[in-house]
């Protein structure tokens, strides 16, 4: 086959193969059978393999993603992209109604769209070719992430018409293959996900590619952000027109008045379990281009826009028993056991109850009939105890006095709500302190997560974090699931991380009160690992940010035999102990500018470790939100910050997206 020959038959099944796309991941109505598609797909393969300067763009088999990033670039959006002022009830959908009639005299015609729980992103087309996709960032810049949505087979690459165009679009996760991905990720032992949201975000912000082609996103398209040679009225003509040039677009209705809107509201709020996509609300367009013209926009949303929220979906439960969880400092948290109850798109069967104080605030008793909610639908809370239906067997918890993992005294300090196990012995404290040494802000051993370290402390393999360097690969072959490549892997990272810089193995060690920021100013203050454990306290605490209960804590770390028996063991393994001086490195400042407010309990860090974090790359910490936050950090029982966050359209993160921001 000579190169013409070949520049047409590969013409011919990019065509062909593209409608087949379309058929099947958009418009759900495949016309041929899967073997038939994979016969073309291979065929297509071995012509580009054989002339590769023929590759097309647009080409199916461009999908698969490329190499690794080493990070995304920042893009400024043609258009910004705007968040939209919330409401909560009919009354406040009224207030807009007729702030929208105050401008405009004629009549008005509303398009009402599911507010899809995804991720939103931009994609731009150059004459009818996909050139670039990004997130939508702060609303003006965003960052690149082309090669991952080529991955998401309902975008097209190609569109029907060569036009130049920029659309929005929400990219999210069914709720069945969510599932399906759950189960494929249990299977492999590797981390499962919240929810369909956190798992749509965490796959778009993978630097490699090839992972993102592995999870099942989808998206909806929902506006043109802006177009050449196409002459559009109204937002329902663009939506049926980026229909017909190939976009999967979102179900809509077009309402001539408010009530109707109201009304189709509410048929999706009673309705939003049975569709196999989660929307936390609906959003309220004014239809007419030229009218949103006259109405404009502030400075972060459109007047012109309106997004109502659904209210919290709450269900009745009851707590079948509390128990009492030891984390890596020694605290004990108590956790209600729940009668398994779908809540929000996920069942649920447990809540944290956070410490002593809370259950006593709340009078939350065994075998109480509780209302539960997720808080800003995604963390699971006790709302309130339905006293009126208790019958008198319910038992009033207590703090255990003895650990529950190793058998100690417990205690707790004046002025402390938690209660602690300060046995340094004790096996619940050494498993999560061993999470904490492997985790991504300490030593970053990957694929070593809490299912992992469970079956090495079951089989024995290891008794502390520096037993994790002598494993040997015969060692985890016999493991369930752990096959002699995973078992290779695991080996390989742990030597990798051999090399980290001094301040990662700080803050490995978990030293009470030092975060990742704290680990890092004592590592370019004393240089080495020996120097440090023999400070003064009157020598930490000179070091600027490190005050005097920090301080008192590292000195009270290496006096304790055991400790420096641990890191002497640690170095024996090879494991560095210097700071390099390396210079600043490229995402030191990723959160440059950005300002957050932390609120309610975290789950996997203080609220002084998440601030030493945000601050280590580059962004502040405030203590309340305003129009200048740019993120709240929310975790469980979030109070009045988060209400006020959520009334302010400000961008509310749960730890799992936090920690895809930081990655």
């Amino acid at each position: 086959m000579n190169e013409w020959e070949a520049r047409k038959k590969i013409d011919g099944l990019v065509e062909k193969l593209n409608y087949h796309n379309y058929r099947y991941y958009v418009l759900d109505s495949p016309e041929i059978t899967d073997y038939e598609y994979d016969q073309m797909i291979d065929e297509l393969s071995k012509l580009e393999r054989q002339f590769p300067a023929l590759i097309r763009p647009d080409s199916p088999t461009q999908r698969v993603g490329g190499e690794p990033l080493p990070a995304f670039e920042q893009v400024m959006h043609m258009v910004p992209m705007l968040s939209l002022d919330n409401s909560y009830d009919k009354g406040e959908l009224l207030d807009f109604d007729r702030r929208t009639r105050r401008t405009i005299s004629g009549p008005i015609e509303y398009v009402v769209e599911p507010k899809i729980d995804g991720l939103s992103v931009s994609l731009k087309y150059e004459k009818g070719i996909f050139v670039q996709g990004a997130t939508r960032g702060d609303g003006r810049i965003g960052e690149n992430i082309t090669q991952n949505l080529r991955t998401i087979q309902s975008i097209p690459l190609k569109l029907k018409d060569p036009i130049d165009i920029e659309v929005r679009g929400e990219v999210y996760i069914s709720r069945e293959k969510f599932v399906e991905l759950n189960r494929k990720q249990e299977e492999k032992g590797e981390m499962i996900f919240a929810n369909p949201r956190n798992a749509a975000a965490g796959s778009l912000r993978q630097l490699d590619p090839r992972i993102t082609a592995r999870r099942p996103l989808d998206i909806f398209i929902f506006n043109i952000q802006w177009s050449e040679g196409i002459s559009i009225q109204k937002h329902s003509e663009g939506l049926a027109y980026l229909k017909e040039i190939g976009f999967k677009t979102a179900p809509h209705e077009v309402c001539t008045d408010i009530e109707s809107v109201i009304q189709v509201c509410e048929e999706w709020a009673k309705k939003r379990r049975e569709i196999d996509f989660d929307i936390d609300g609906m959003v309220v367009k004014v239809n007419d281009l030229k009218q949103r013209e006259e109405l404009g926009t502030k400075t972060k949303s459109p007047r012109w826009a309106i997004a109502y929220k659904f209210p919290a979906e709450q269900q009745k439960t009851f707590v079948k028993d509390i128990i009492v969880q030891v984390g890596r400092t020694g605290a004990l948290t108590p956790t209600a056991i729940l009668e398994p109850v779908r809540v929000a798109g996920s069942v649920i069967g447990r809540a944290t109850l956070h410490n002593e104080d809370y259950i006593k605030e709340k009078d939350i008793r065994i075998l109480d009939k509780v209302i539960i909610q997720k808080a800003g639908d995604v963390i699971p809370e006790v709302v309130e105890v339905v006293f009126d239906e208790r019958t008198g067997e319910e038992k009033v918890f207590q703090m255990p006095k003895l650990c529950p993992s190793c058998g100690e005294e417990t205690v707790r300090l004046e002025g402390e709500a938690v209660t602690r196990c300060v046995n340094a012995s004790c096996p619940a404290q050494l498993e999560r302190r061993i999470i904490h040494f492997v985790s991504r802000d300490a030593m970053n051993i990957e694929g070593i997560g809490p299912s992992i370290v469970s079956l090495l402390l079951e089989n024995e393999l290891i008794r502390d974090v520096a037993d994790l360097y002598d494993l040997k690969k015969e060692d985890l072959i016999p493991l369930e699931r752990m096959g002699e490549k995973s078992a290779q892997n695991l080996i390989d990272a742990i030597e990798k991380s051999k090399d980290n810089d001094l301040d990662r193995l700080i803050f490995g060690l978990g030293i009470r009160l030092v975060g990742a920021k704290a680990a890092r100013l004592l590592a370019q203050a004393f240089g080495e690992m020996e120097k440090l454990m023999t400070a003064a306290h009157e020598e930490i605490i000179r070091i600027p940010e490190i005050g005097e209960k920090m301080a008192q804590s590292i000195v009270a770390f290496f006096e304790e035999e055991e400790n420096i028996a641990l890191i002497e063991k640690l170095k024996k393994t090879g494991i560095n102990m210097k700071w390099k001086q390396k210079g600043e490195s490229s995402d030191v400042k990723k959160l440059e500018g950005l300002t957050f407010v932390l609120t309610g309990t975290l789950e996997k860090y203080t609220r002084n470790e998440a601030k030493e974090i945000i601050e280590k790359l580059g962004g502040k910490v405030s203590g309340s939100v305003s129009k200048k936050t740019d993120y709240v950090l929310a975790g469980s029982a979030a109070g009045s910050k988060l209400d006020k966050a959520k009334a302010l359209e400000i961008s509310i993160l749960t730890e799992e997206e936090f920690e895809k921001m930081i990655e």
